[in-house]
């Protein structure tokens, strides 16, 4: 048996990443953590005079809540990712039309991205939440670079159109935080110290 198979045996309930997103399970890999992923359906949309960071930790918290129906007896985790540009947020683009617009915005400018992940034991109900801001500063880059990278990578589902784990990172001067993996979409070491208060050790 191993031993990713015998901590999750230790707390007793099975663990549940409420995303399908591919980023998001290779980065809960890291943890060496046996896990499943369910789909929560969930409207992203902002609330009427909701900033950022209350839309990402919402969401966040919806998104665990979504499935807990589904595994009432696990602990689920939940994250959301909003950018947030000149005061105005800034979702998942979907369309290279809207990338592009977002990336000519961004230009020469430091977005914040604002983190959240939730950890919610549905046995007890009981639900932590914590987020995590990456102020990303970007290069001055051409209509065609922006073309060129977008035709490369899509990444229209990502918030702010760029993957810094990617060729983004070409478009990227500065990046300032506490954790790198919170900008790719997962803020793993607050995640870390959630899963102990839960029982489950990684180490």
């Amino acid at each position: 048996m191993s031993k990713t198979r015998k901590r999750n045996i230790l707390n007793s309930q099975p663990i549940v990443l409420a995303s399908t997103s591919i980023y998001r399970s290779q980065l809960l890999s890291t943890l060496q953590l046996a896990f499943l992923t369910a789909s929560p359906d969930v409207d992203e949309t902002p609330a009427d005079g909701e900033d950022a960071k209350q839309t990402a930790q919402r969401l966040s918290q919806l998104k665990a809540h979504a499935v807990a129906h589904q595994h009432p007896n696990a602990l689920i985790i939940g994250s959301d990712q909003v950018a947030l540009l000149d005061g105005q947020q800034l979702g998942k683009p979907l369309t290279h039309d809207n990338a592009v617009r977002q990336l000519r915005a961004m230009r020469g400018k430091t977005v914040s991205f604002c983190t959240a992940v939730s950890l919610l034991n549905a046995r007890t109900n009981d639900i932590q939440t914590s987020l995590v801001e990456t102020k990303v500063s970007f290069r001055e880059v051409s209509d065609d670079e922006i073309e060129r990278y977008l035709k490369k990578e899509q990444p229209y589902h990502c918030a702010g159109s760029a993957k810094s784990e990617g060729l983004g990172i070409a478009l990227i001067q500065r990046i300032e935080g506490n954790d790198p993996n919170a900008l790719i979409g997962l803020p793993l070491i607050e995640l870390v110290d959630m899963l102990k208060k839960q029982g489950v050790s990684i180490l």
